[in-house]
């Protein structure tokens, strides 16, 4: 049917070009195949998971959950720390992003790349450095018993997961506001200070609109990450006081073994989810986001000490917040326990277990989305965005049914069919497979779409297809946003801990799980060993990556 209505509109309009693009889109019809072929399996794949929780919850009276005093806390935890979460993470980002935009310092540029790593980092690292800073023994807590005063907090419960995630989420948030500032038309701010606009009234009539246009995608994305947190919760969680749905569900199965309290409690994670993620989408309306230079305003309004000490508080504070956790890692890694560490088996097991499940999960992610987008991107220049849509949203469904949903589902499907745990393996590279391909999706998707805008007809008039059409064009164009959607898939497995949550054993561990296991025992400097490789892993496969493909860069000029 589609092609019907591709040749139609070709022979109609007569013209060479569309003829062109129809033989074009008729020749690339068989690589669909492998896209749509992925597509169905991971359909299938994340329907059997939900059809494995439906038939351990026959009766589907999720109505239940509201007359069980503590699935109903959980519930209203889940809400209650997310909401909080997000009023704190993206409140602090607007007067940041503000002031970042506004001022240029050194290292302002290494500042925003640590910015945009923070979401991708191991979480339980963060948790560490937060421990090493603001726990019972840490060095805020060292400092008032310096004194003889007693630490006013404790960092466990609702205290730390609030941290936690203004740690991992301010930065995000304010790199998101920071690029809708800077996409504002230079020819305003000249303007503005044309007309001799203060400061406050500069904020309100030209960068508050902006702001507020993208705050409701930008307060949409963080409140679902906080909503689903996992492993901040497990360990910052502090008990049953505070623990959220997905926790819950880790307990019921991991601890308890009620299958029927999994099963229900998932399937109310994946429908609050699900409404979630229908509500975001309706209320976020993000404008375009350009590249804008962060240097470019500077000097074009009227500026005073008060302007200066307002931003360089706001900028302090973001230091003080992201900088002390990261250094502690790297400070308190290297301690006494390093060499029993490194020489421990269990140590090196996990090391080989990571970069398996990380390495598969990462190849298995970047192949899945570039396939998809390959298909979808024929869709979409027949002008079939529609179906496009909904390709490449299947691609992205992790989103909508969080990971532990998905482990849970596999792990009810598969108990009486084999031995799940001599399976782990292949079901954690699955499942973290699954959970970056979002990110894969979103970083390649407009890439390989300008690719064949520019180069189909080419292709086609030179005969260039297949492998050979990859090598020649898509390879050198696309190599960047490859190399980077690999290297996030790659953090993104090395770090999780959702999936091998459920799966994990003396066997087969990583080193998220043993990380947690080390903090849960009080072992913390051990725990800061591993957290010091862990960090080592994730921030190097950026850096080797990105100073590969500088070389390569290089060599082809």
């Amino acid at each position: 049917m589609m092609w019907q209505r591709i040749v139609k509109h070709g022979f109609v309009s007569g013209s060479t070009q569309s003829v062109s693009n129809v033989v074009l889109l008729m020749s690339i019809d068989k690589k669909q195949i492998p896209g749509i072929a992925i597509a169905g399996f991971i359909f299938v794949f994340v329907g059997s998971a939900i059809m494995a929780l439906l038939l351990q919850s026959p009766t589907l009276d999720l109505s239940s959950i509201w007359f069980d005093p503590y699935y109903r806390h959980v519930t209203k935890f889940s809400f209650y720390q997310a909401f909080l979460s997000t009023l704190l993470s993206v409140g602090l980002a607007i007067p940041v992003s503000h002031a970042l935009s506004r001022r240029t310092f050194r290292g302002k540029e290494l500042l925003l790349k640590l910015f945009a790593t923070t979401l991708v980092l191991p979480v339980l690292v963060g948790v560490f450095g937060l421990l090493s800073i603001y726990g019972n023994s840490g060095l805020v807590s060292q400092w008032f018993n310096y004194f003889d005063l007693k630490l006013p907090f404790s960092i466990y419960g609702l205290n730390g997961i609030l941290l936690a995630h203004l740690f991992f989420n301010l930065p995000f948030a304010t790199r998101l506001l920071l690029q809708a500032l800077e996409s504002i038309p230079v020819e305003q701010h000249k303007l503005a200070a044309h007309l001799g606009v203060t400061h406050w009234y500069k904020f309100k009539i030209v960068e508050w609109p902006m702001l507020r246009q993208q705050l409701p995608h930008v307060a949409g994305l963080v409140f679902m990450l906080c909503f689903t947190s996992f492993a901040t919760v497990m360990a910052l969680g502090g008990g049953p006081k505070s623990t959220t749905i997905e926790l819950a569900i880790y307990q019921a199965i991991k601890f308890d073994f009620d299958l029927q309290a999994g099963a229900l409690l998932a399937l109310w994670q994946m429908l609050l989810c699900g409404v979630l993620a229908i509500a975001i989408q309706r209320l976020s309306r993000p404008v375009p986001i350009s590249s804008g230079s962060t240097n470019r305003v500077q000097r074009l309004y009227a500026d005073s000490k008060w302007a200066k000490f307002w931003d360089v508080s706001w900028i302090a504070l973001v230091l003080l917040l992201v900088i002390p956790p990261l250094l502690s890692v790297v400070f308190y890694g290297i301690n006494l326990k390093f060499i029993d560490v490194v020489s421990s088996p269990s140590f090196w097991r996990a090391i080989k277990s990571s970069i398996i499940v990380a390495t598969f999960a990462a190849i298995l992610s970047l192949f899945a989305g570039v396939f998809i987008l390959i298909a979808s991107r024929v869709w979409r220049l027949a002008g079939m965005n529609f179906r496009s849509d909904k390709l490449e949203l299947i691609g992205t469904i992790i989103l909508v049914t969080p990971g532990l949903v998905i482990s849970t589902g596999i792990f009810l499907l598969l108990r009486d069919v084999t031995d799940v745990f001599r399976m782990a393996i292949v079901i954690v590279i699955a499942v973290n497979a699954l959970m970056a391909l979002p990110y894969v999706i979103k970083t390649l998707a407009q890439p390989m779409l300008h690719i064949s805008q520019k180069y189909d007809t080419l292709c086609a008039s030179l005969g260039i297809f297949g492998f050979n059409r990859f090598c020649l064009m898509e390879w050198r164009a696309l190599k960047a946003p490859l190399i980077h959607a690999f290297a996030i898939s790659f953090v993104l497995s090395m770090g999780d801990i959702s999936a091998i949550s459920l799966f994990g054993s003396q066997d087969f561990n990583t080193l998220p799980l043993y990380l947690f296991q080390l903090l849960g025992s009080y072992q913390m400097d051990a725990a800061a060993v591993v957290s010091l490789f862990l960090l080592l892993f994730s921030v190097g496969v950026f850096v080797v990556l990105e100073r590969v493909f500088k070389v390569n860069k290089k060599g082809l000029k």
